[in-house]
This record gives C-alpha cells, sequence and structure tokens, in this order.
C-alpha cells in the first residue's frame, strides 16, 4: 500500500507539477518572462470585459432588457 502512495507522490511531483516548477525555477532568472501567462489571463479578461459591456449597451438602447424588479415572485 505504501508503494501506491509514493507512486501518486511521484505523479504529482514529477509530472502534474513540472510546469510549476519550470515556472518557479523562471522567476528567479526572469521575472517578466515567468509572469506572461498573468498578463495573456488579464488582457483576455479585459477583452471579455470590454465586450460584455457593449453587448448590454446594445441591449439597453434595444430596450430588449427586462428590468422589472418583481420579476422572481419573492420580491413581491
Amino acid at each position: 500500500m505504501r508503494a501506491f502512495f509514493e507512486g501518486i507522490q511521484w505523479l504529482f511531483e514529477n509530472i502534474f507539477f513540472a510546469p510549476h516548477n519550470f515556472l518557479r525555477q523562471l522567476e528567479l532568472e526572469n521575472w517578466a518572462l515567468a509572469n506572461i501567462i498573468n498578463w495573456i489571463f488579464m488582457i483576455i479578461c479585459a477583452v471579455a470585459t470590454v465586450y460584455w459591456c457593449k453587448q448590454l449597451k446594445l441591449h439597453r438602447d434595444n430596450n430588449e432588457e427586462y428590468q422589472d424588479t418583481t420579476a422572481h415572485s419573492f420580491l413581491k
């Protein structure tokens, strides 16, 4: 049974965490390169937020948005 759990430990430490270990070593050499993934995710989120706001404005301008506060029965 001990070999089974040591196998799971080896799998996680050497296979699944390999990208994290690579980024940890890379951060000591070049901070900007190690954090490029974070910047990419922030750019994607910013673009998605701008798109979402534009779609909300489009629906509001076309009067397609239903803003009745009693839309749900529990709010009456």
